[in-house]
């Protein structure tokens, strides 16, 4: 039997642009719905509330986004895949492959349940085990239809819903945003220290630039990132399904993500597994921010904080 053909970047890429743009636009028509009942479910010990929130729709958007790459697109298959929760038909893809589709069902799962804001959003992003090479977001209740934000290459494009064209349409008429900005926000989102955020983030504030914990933040980062409202964000311990996409787009607006302890830009060959959230995570602090002089601030403010997510 003939081998099978090497898998080409520019190929998948071709077939994301094409394929997932509908696929997560259906993912979040679903999401907004299942928003209106009580689906909150048991599920994850970790004892922080951000990251212990399950729903069902995180379940059926997973089932439906799973599937639909297995469907959509037989190069898809010849990807790893890491999804947030375990459900859904993971084994029809390839088990070792130098690219992973890495799947958020619903990225800020807390604020969905609770109904603390529009937020919450539908993601899924391609890398290899140095960068980000293709993201997708939708914010189904972001502005009066949604919000988008995609990033290839060197391109970021960010903007409102219309659901009367075709998702994938709709993301080509974007234009590109601008890359290179002269003035960047100070504003840094902070999350994973625990019981600490707030007090991190305070302590961001008076390092000169202005930290905001998880329920101090307007809306998901991604889409503050395109906006050029937020500038960047410190995380601890950040996990390989919703995080990526920031370091992605913090790349492509010049700025880089870096461990803080050494300074060096992250990659995703260094993981562990967090037993108690069920996450696949990077470990110690990340930095992750579009200017360099922040970037640099804020390793020398957090390069001697502990790297240990847990220290029960």
């Amino acid at each position: 039997m003939p081998s099978a053909s090497p898998l080409v970047l520019s190929d998948l890429i071709d077939a994301l642009l094409r394929h997932t743009p509908g696929l997560v636009r259906w993912a979040g028509a679903i999401a907004r719905r299942l928003r209106e009942f009580n689906i909150a479910l048991d599920g994850k010990s970790s004892g922080n509330a951000n990251t212990d929130a399950l729903t069902l729709a995180d379940l059926t958007v997973q089932e439906l986004i799973v599937a639909g790459l297995r469907d959509l697109d037989p190069i898809f298959r010849r990807c790893r895949i890491e999804a947030e929760e375990e459900n859904g038909d993971l084994a029809a893809f390839a088990a070792d492959s130098p690219y992973v589709l890495a799947i958020d069902p619903i990225d800020g799962t807390k604020t969905f349940r609770d109904h603390t804001g529009d937020g919450y959003g539908v993601m899924l992003h391609l890398r290899d085990a140095a960068q980000v090479l293709y993201s997708l977001v939708y914010l189904p209740e972001m502005g009066p239809l949604g919000t988008w934000v995609q990033a290839y290459g060197s391109t970021i494009k960010y903007g409102p819903e219309d659901t009367t064209v075709p998702a994938e349409v709709l993301l080509d008429s974007f234009a590109p945003l601008a890359t290179r900005r002269e003035d960047v926000s100070p504003n840094m989102y902070l999350i994973g220290f625990q019981q600490r955020d707030a007090e991190r983030a305070g302590q961001v504030t008076e390092a000169g630039l202005r930290g905001f914990a998880p329920d101090e933040m307007p809306h998901a980062i991604y889409p503050l990132l395109c906006s050029g409202d937020f500038g960047g964000s410190l995380i601890h311990s950040p996990n390989v399904y919703d995080f990526p996409v920031s370091s992605h787009l913090v790349r492509i607006l010049g700025g880089d993500a870096v461990w803080v302890h050494n300074g060096r830009s992250i990659n995703f060959g260094e993981t562990w597994i967090d037993d108690r959230a069920n996450m696949l995570r990077l470990p110690g602090i990340v930095a992750c921010a579009i200017d360099r002089h922040a970037l640099q601030k804020l390793c020398e403010l957090a390069k001697d904080w502990d790297q240990r997510r847990y220290v029960d």
